[in-house]
């Protein structure tokens, strides 16, 4: 059986239902990762677990290590991840709701974007029609039926550089450019991931309406994130325990 890799989001630090084996403080050509990778069983399937943030949500979207983060996973065993991260709805997807998203649009800017760059590194082009890996997508769309979660098959992820949330302006330029969610970790790190040949596929956690949008109109209700989360991951959990179940 593979390595699975799993890469947690804001709401996502640890998993409780992973039967921890080790720890391991990796390197990489690129520098440190978010933190020590976690090794352990879920459900008798091998997985490898990352918290995106830190373990103790230090680091913000646009700090990210992302280069040194899917090196580090793929470095370890993993050939396929599964990325969980929260976002914001721009359609009408309600707080809570769990998205698999099949595209992306970047808007962000400064990130380190390829490990293809420094003096004499020969120009390399990967084809980003589907952004998301379409074996990946299927397996989490599988597993969540087959534990009874109810996800969203598809939706435009827009990438934002943050750690500010969105004006209510932006929203609505996002919403015309076809996007559904917006969050700020979508990218580079699904690009990064085709780079190294890493099936990469992501569940979005709607956290809250985005700015102008369902009670977010005047302002986001932030004190209302966290609990919203806290159910979420529990959902999140399910589906990448049958994930595991399917290996």
């Amino acid at each position: 059986m593979s390595l699975l890799g799993i890469i947690g989001g804001s709401g996502l630090s640890k998993l409780g239902n992973m039967e921890v084996t080790r720890r391991k403080v990796a390197r990489t050509p690129y520098g440190e990762p978010s933190g020590a990778l976690t090794f352990g069983r879920i459900n008798g399937g091998e997985v490898v677990f990352l918290a995106r943030h830190g373990y103790g949500h230090t680091i913000a979207p646009h700090e990210v290590n992302y280069r040194a983060n899917l090196w580090a996973l793929k470095d370890a065993g993993a050939l396929e991840v599964v990325s969980v991260a929260s976002v914001g709805s721009i359609a009408d997807h309600a707080p809570g709701t769990l998205v698999v998203p099949h595209q992306v649009i970047d808007y962000t800017w400064g990130r380190y974007a390829t490990y293809y760059e420094g003096k004499g590194t020969p120009v390399h082009h990967i084809d980003f029609t589907e952004p998301y890996s379409r074996l990946m997508r299927t397996r989490i769309l599988e597993a969540a039926a087959s534990c009874g979660e109810p996800v969203v098959d598809g939706g435009v992820y827009a990438a934002t550089q943050g750690p500010r949330l969105e004006t209510a302006a932006e929203i609505e330029r996002l919403a015309r450019d076809g996007a559904d969610l917006v969050g700020m970790t979508g990218m580079p790190e699904a690009a990064l991931a085709r780079e190294i040949s890493l099936e990469y596929a992501a569940i979005a956690v709607v956290a809250n309406y985005a700015a102008g949008r369902g009670d977010s109109r005047r302002a986001i209700p932030l004190d209302k994130i966290e609990a919203v989360l806290e159910e979420a991951m529990v959902r999140v959990r399910r589906i990448i325990e049958a994930c595991c179940a399917k290996k």
